[in-house]
């Protein structure tokens, strides 16, 4: 059975992403997030299948000039544990090591432009979409920043 990875930060990225859930009757998923009060419902959704990373933002810098490379090792640790066949996120910060980490090893990545952002990009959806396999916007407007896309509509 294929292996489905899927990754997000936590807040309206996490609600988007588990719009997918549906695929979880056909593959091997799993889940992470950042550790928050308001994602440790994922244990008990997903027992055995969920991990998190450490919460932070760029909001509050010397803080996430710590956090950031020990995500991006524990997510280098994740992607070995897991080994998934496709990485699939919503974004942001917290997603982009991991696609980057699927890329060298071949894997497949799909990254979902955020809902909230119809008129500008995301600074994680830059980044990724230049290694994306399938990159997804959820309005048509984003197709200007991103040709390559493909505009799905909205997941909600």
């Amino acid at each position: 059975m294929k292996k489905i990875l899927f990754i997000s930060s936590e807040g309206g990225h996490l609600q988007e992403l588990l719009q997918l859930e549906s695929l979880k009757k056909d593959y091997d998923c799993r889940y992470i997030t950042e550790k928050t009060a308001s994602t440790l419902f994922l244990q008990e959704r997903y027992p055995g299948k969920t991990d998190y990373l450490v919460y932070g933002t760029q909001d509050h810098l010397l803080p996430y000039l710590f956090i950031f490379p020990f995500n991006i090792l524990r997510s280098f640790f994740l992607f070995l544990k897991y080994r998934p066949d496709c990485v699939i996120t919503t974004g942001t910060h917290t997603a982009v090591p991991m696609c980057y980490i699927a890329h060298l090893f071949g894997k497949k990545v799909i990254y979902i432009e955020t809902f909230a952002n119809r008129h500008s990009p995301t600074k994680a959806g830059r980044m990724v979409y230049k290694i994306a396999d399938l990159f997804v916007v959820q309005w048509e407007e984003m197709k200007e920043f991103y040709p390559k896309a493909v505009c799905w509509g909205w997941l909600f």
